[in-house]
């Protein structure tokens, strides 16, 4: 606890002041004495309202004072967290901030809990002041990384950087001005460009929108920064709630935007342009005003679009939506047949699941094939209000798509041609060098469909909640129709020979069976499927556990000559990984081991009771710890008073391939509850890493110069989120040059503190010349002294993450770079230099 009793050194000044109003000074010393008090007995309420009390009227004590009503603030902003008094909490903060505006500290808490409870724009705004006031302020900085890759996603650097993409947008926009549209709305406007752009081709009347309230003050500084303030209306708010003349003074005449995913419509451009053109646009150009002037008619940029899609086989895909193992760890996954993903499309929506994920497929590892050639599946025309409104009322449409190469349907991939006008159009598609990357529908048959040459692929195409919807539901062969999931092997002859009266029976049972299905399904994160279909890291994890049970058992069971053995005694096992895990139950399986599961989800729990049932594992043998806890902070408690345990099994890698955040701290406390010789998994983290020169990394991580954004000042303003670690990294497909060997970095031993340290230099030595972008890093995961496991190995779940440099370092072969490599909580800090030899 701060020294409360402490008493500032007065200058000759204040005395005088003291003397002068002696009733004054007894209320700020008995206040103190108070305030002094009530943290003792931890009474942080009272001891806040006396600290507010004494610095409001002696502001000279704030210096003294700082540290101790810190310390006050944030005990008692934790008591009002914990029973849910949101609004005195940050009534305690402001009044905190009004006293102490420049504090970090304390700008850093309220971001904290800001963030925690989701106002992200604002928890940014927080962590970007403390950051201002010092910007070598650990806390303030991971913070900041942290939050600024959920306000600045990262694609708006590789749009920002593709030139192309920004190109034809401008040609576009400087077309449809000088061809008489004079009044402009941006919607979406992110950081500004196409309004810009449409100031510039000599737009009379430009707005803008934009909802984040982060992008909305980025988009107001560069426009400024452009010399274009008060020439551009940029409004913080939906379009959607615009109107005429409350916002903007009339209708206009174009409307420009970018509001499309990899999906086309899972930004909204279909409401926000049906409420456009309703209540924001001027008409449309039909048949009947073809005479009229293009100042008074309205359109759209992009004017339209048109979408493909193609079936794959991915390895990748399928692995990271489906149970593709029918054993993990040495326990029969026959009882897991309703685990899959949450990615999955029918005609129907269901909030439980998302309709399509995204990839890059070229960037895929072991990269994927081409069952059928691409079909157009969808035209939308946005200039055409009545096909907008009527798109959500479609029927489901039918697509048969020819199937030109054997292989098992994985997923359907979809990209479209975005038309911007008449002349001039973007491709999505998975060939092109662009910003964008691909929508995925996966399949989920259990057994896989292996399709063949002369095969037509039946998919239906729906958007009925205005989600691009793709779901595959049979294969045309031989003039029949095989219904995928529903005939578990598309071999068998005897399902291809007609038979009315055997189709609607199966068909009956199919609607039931689909009913009950989907009744019993247990989503998994697609990381989480990934993982269990991780069968190398689950039988190494296995082994390990193995060697340690047999360890602890020969050490407990050391009778004298003579004597009996006595039973062995239960060995209590807790797992606290993240989500989905089966090391609880692989620790279960070993015989007298009472094993803890951090399962907290009831379909997942009773997904692992079945498969302890399968697998002959006796029901009390596996808890779940977290059903009788309410408090998520105990989550490393001793089984009972008199048992310590043998076992503490810590995820410690997230799978985007950064250190988890507290992991540290987490082994500390597992440490002080194992038994003699018991241990913590893993045994320890060594950190590998590689000098690389990649132009994709810096393109990903920062706007590099004026001249992608069209000659506009953009870059400084929105590199102000960048985040020094590039993370979900594939370092296999990555483009990039290799520069060195692999080096270790440093190392994490969560069973001695003793053997870590916070700061190291490593030496590598380039051994080809280049410039040096980047320091991908990746983990080799020691379950013990001998069996350990990769985060780079080809079949892992797990992503790795590189420091990018701010400045590129330029080497030559032979040459020494010097690497600085800080670990900070649970943050990696890289700086290279070159060594100098004299």
């Amino acid at each position: 606890m701060p020294n409360a009793s402490a008493r500032p050194k007065h200058g000759r000044r204040t005395r005088r002041r003291r003397r002068e109003d002696p009733a004054r000074n007894e209320l700020v010393s008995s206040s103190l004495e108070s305030a002094q008090q009530c943290l003792f007995s931890q009474d942080y309420g009272t001891a806040f309202v006396h600290y507010l009390l004494v610095l409001n009227l002696a502001p000279e004590f704030k210096d003294f004072a700082r540290e101790s009503f810190r310390f006050t603030l944030f005990k008692w902003a934790d008591e009002l967290d914990s029973v849910g008094r949101i609004q005195d909490l940050f009534s305690c903060y402001e009044q905190a901030l009004e006293l102490f505006p420049a504090d970090e500290v304390i700008l850093n808490s309220m971001g904290e809990h800001l963030f925690r409870m989701g106002f992200r724009d604002e928890a940014a705004g927080h962590f970007f002041k403390a950051l201002k006031l010092k910007p070598d302020y650990p806390e303030a900085r991971e913070n900041f990384y942290r939050v600024a890759n959920w306000l600045v996603e990262r694609w708006h650097f590789l749009m920002l950087n593709d030139h192309g993409r920004n190109r034809k947008y401008q040609q576009a926009i400087q077309k449809a001005v000088r061809g008489g549209c004079s009044t402009v709305l941006d919607i979406g406007t992110g950081t500004g460009i196409l309004g810009m752009c449409a100031k510039k081709a000599g737009a009379a009347e430009v707005y803008a929108c934009e909802l984040s309230k982060t992008m909305y003050e980025l988009a107001c500084d560069v426009v400024t920064a452009n010399g274009m303030d008060g020439a551009i209306k940029i409004l913080h708010m939906k379009s959607l709630e615009m109107e005429v003349p409350k916002d903007i003074p009339h209708r206009v005449t174009l409307v420009v935007t970018e509001t499309v995913d990899a999906g086309l419509f899972g930004e909204g451009i279909i409401e926000s342009l049906i409420h456009a053109w309703h209540h924001l646009l001027l008409p449309p150009r039909t048949k009947e005003t073809e005479s009229k002037e293009a100042s008074e008619t309205g359109r759209v940029i992009p004017a339209g679009a048109t979408v493909f899609a193609m079936a794959v086989e991915c390895l990748e895909i399928r692995r990271h939506n489906k149970l593709c193992v029918s054993e993990v760890g040495g326990l029969s996954m026959t009882e897991a047949e309703h685990l899959r993903s949450p990615v999955s499309c029918s005609p129907e929506p269901d909030d439980s699941m998302e309709p399509y994920t995204t990839e890059r497929l070229s960037r895929l590892p072991g990269g994927y094939t081409a069952l059928t050639d691409p079909l157009t599946v969808l035209h939308i025309d946005f200039n055409d209000v009545q096909e907008l409104e009527g798109l959500t009322s479609r029927p489901v449409q039918r697509v048969r798509i020819p199937v030109v190469q054997r292989g098992e349907l994985d997923a359907l991939a979809v990209w479209f041609q975005l038309h911007l006008d008449e002349d001039s159009s973007l491709s999505t598609g998975p060939q092109e060098d662009t910003c964008w990357e691909q929508a995925i529908y996966p399949e989920h048959c259990a057994k896989g469909f292996l399709l063949k040459p002369g095969d037509d692929l039946i998919v239906e195409v729906s958007c009925k909640d205005a989600y691009l919807r793709l779901c595959s539901v049979a294969v045309l062969r031989d003039g029949q129709e095989i219904h995928l999931g529903k005939y578990p092997n598309p071999w068998n002859s005897t399902s291809l020979v007609p038979n009315p009266e055997l189709d609607l029976c199966s068909a009956l049972a199919s609607l039931q069976t689909d009913q009950n299905h989907h009744k019993d399904l247990c989503m998994l994160e697609c990381s989480e499927m990934a993982l269990l279909n991780n069968s190398d890291y689950h039988q190494r994890f296995g082994s390990a556990l193995s060697k340690l049970v047999a360890r602890l058992r020969n050490g407990s069971q050391s009778p004298g000559l003579g004597v009996q053995p006595e039973p062995a005694e239960l060995l209590y096992v807790l797992d606290v990984s993240e989500g989905f895990s089966l090391l609880s139950l692989m620790a279960a399986g070993q015989g007298q081991v009472k094993a803890f599961s951090s399962v907290e989800k009831s379909k997942q729990q009773d997904v692992l009771k079945r498969l302890a049932r399968a697998n002959r594992i006796p029901e009390q043998n596996l808890e779940f710890w977290l059903s009788h806890t309410e408090d998520d902070q105990g989550v490393l408690q001793r089984p009972s008073r008199e048992k310590l345990w043998s076992a503490i099994m810590l995820d410690c890698v997230e799978t985007c391939g950064l250190v988890r955040q507290k992991l540290m701290e987490k082994a500390s406390l597992a440490r002080c509850l194992l038994e003699r010789g018991g241990r913590v998994f893993p045994h320890k983290l060594v950190v590998h890493g590689m000098l690389v020169e990649s132009d994709t990394l810096l393109l990903e991580s920062a706007v590099q110069g004026h001249e992608p954004t069209l000659g506009f000042n953009i870059a400084p303003f929105i590199n102000q989120f960048t985040v020094p670690v590039h993370v979900f990294l594939d370092f296999s497909t990555l483009a990039c040059r290799h520069l060195s060997e692999a080096v270790e970095l440093f190392v994490l031993d969560l069973m001695d503190a003793n053997a870590n340290y916070t700061n190291r230099e490593v030496r590598v030595q380039a051994t080809s010349p280049g410039r040096i972008t980047a320091i991908p890093f990746w983990y080799h995961i020691f379950l013990d002294e001998d069996i350990s496991v990769s985060t780079l190995s080809p079949n892992s779940h797990w992503k790795q993450a590189a420091v990018v440099l701010q400045q590129p370092l330029e080497v030559r072969a032979g040459e020494e770079v010097r690497l600085s490599v800080k670990v900070h909580n649970s943050t990696i800090s890289i700086m290279a230099a070159v060594v100098v030899v004299a």
